[in-house]
Order: C-alpha cells, then sequence, then structure tokens
C-alpha cells in the first residue's frame, strides 16, 4: 500500500541509520586545540635550506590525524551506519574545526598550518566526492590531473578542486595516481592538493583500525 504524503514540513533524514551506535563528534574542537598547542610549544623553525625532517613530522602527524577522521565517516557510511546527509554533516563539523583561520604564532609555523590547511582543502573534496558518488571508479586519473593543472594555469581553482576530488575520491575506492603524472609537478595549489590525497592513500594503506572505532568523544 502506498504511504500517504505528509503534510507541512519533511523530515530530514536522520544522519545515522536505526541500527547505528554512533557517536558524534568524530573530531573535536579540543583536540584541534591540543595539536596547535603542541605545534606552539615544538618552537619549530623553517629551514629552506633544509628538509624540515622529525622537526615536522608533528604536521604530518596533525594531518594523518585528521584524515584518520574523515576515513572513519567514510567507514561509517559504507557500513551503513551513516546516510549520505549524515556524512556530509560529520565531514562539515570536521572542516569547520580545522580550516578556521587561526592567529600567527610564528612565520614559520604559520606556513607550515597554512600548507596543511591546503592539503586538507583536497582531502574534505574527495571524501566529499566519494560519499557523493560523483566519480568513476575507472577513469585514468592522468589526464584528469593534467586538466587540473591546467585550470590552475588559467587561474580557476574551483574547477581545478573539482578535478581534484574526483581523483581523490577514485584513491578512496582503490584507484592509485600514476608515479609519472606528478613527478615533475610545479609547486601550487594542485600539488598541495595531491598532497593531501597522498597522505589519504598512505593512511589507508597502514593500520585499518579506524574502520572499527568510534568517533572521538
Amino acid at each position: 500500500m502506498a504511504k500517504k504524503k505528509s503534510k507541512g514540513k519533511t523530515k530530514k533524514e536522520p544522519a545515522s541509520s536505526p541500527k547505528s551506535k554512533t557517536v558524534f563528534p568524530f573530531y573535536s574542537e579540543d583536540r584541534w586545540k591540543n595539536w596547535i598547542e603542541q605545534v606552539k610549544e615544538s618552537g619549530f623553525e623553517l629551514n629552506e635550506d633544509e628538509d624540515p625532517g622529525d622537526a615536522g613530522k608533528i604536521f604530518v602527524n596533525m594531518e594523518d590525524d585528521i584524515i584518520l577522521a574523515c576515513l572513519k565517516v567514510i567507514a561509517k557510511y559504507e557500513k551503513n551506519e551513516l546516510t549520505v546527509d549524515g556524512a556530509f554533516d560529520a565531514l562539515d563539523k570536521v572542516k569547520n574545526i580545522v580550516l578556521n583561520p587561526m592567529d600567527s604564532i610564528s612565520e614559520s609555523i604559520d606556513l607550515m598550518l597554512d600548507s596543511l590547511q591546503t592539503s586538507l582543502i583536497g582531502v574534505f573534496a574527495s571524501c566529499e566526492c566519494y560519499i557523493d558518488g560523483a566519480y568513476d571508479k575507472s577513469a585514468d586519473l592522468t589526464p584528469i590531473i593534467k586538466s587540473a593543472l591546467e585550470a590552475e594555469e588559467a587561474d580557476d581553482p574551483g574547477t581545478a578542486i573539482g578535478y581534484i576530488a574526483t581523483i581523490g575520491a577514485s584513491v578512496i575506492a582503490g584507484a592509485e595516481i600514476p608515479e609519472e603524472s606528478v613527478s615533475d609537478m610545479p609547486y601550487g595549489l594542485v600539488a598541495e592538493w595531491i598532497d593531501g590525497i597522498d597522505s589519504i592513500s598512505a593512511a589507508m594503506m597502514g593500520d585499518d583500525s579506524y574502520k572499527f572505532d568510534e568517533p572521538d568523544e
């Protein structure tokens, strides 16, 4: 029997499915503030003649922690414990914490945090595209990377991030970025975003416990 149409406002789809045991948030403001405090205490100084090395690991660990939170969202979505809307909402909560403008700490740290946030833009775009399903799993990534670079060169970052999103979504789905297509990539937004996608790939190749972890409380 067909369901009767409800009168008035349409009910918004719940963020979690009936069988979900999910507890929000996946990433907290306190967690982000704790990382910022660690960065301040590190006294990091960037030397243009040297690789950041061990001193720069805190920024790598910081980014990995955020990426794992995003992958937890995707894992819950894939297990039908989050709806599409719920997954987008969860990613937005993380994004609104980690992409907010920050007070200046020092020139070196500010540069590293700016680079980290730029990379994360590629991460969030990739995760959103994956959840939305707006990508071709079998697509050749090399011409898409080329198109992203061309869009950046044409001063069209909006189009460039669209290409990046499909590349990242494909990587989350199991694709690999051809090494030859990024080996001589010029520094810029696309390079930073691709770096974020590389970090997603590295996180997925490591410990997969994020698939079973509960969100950050």
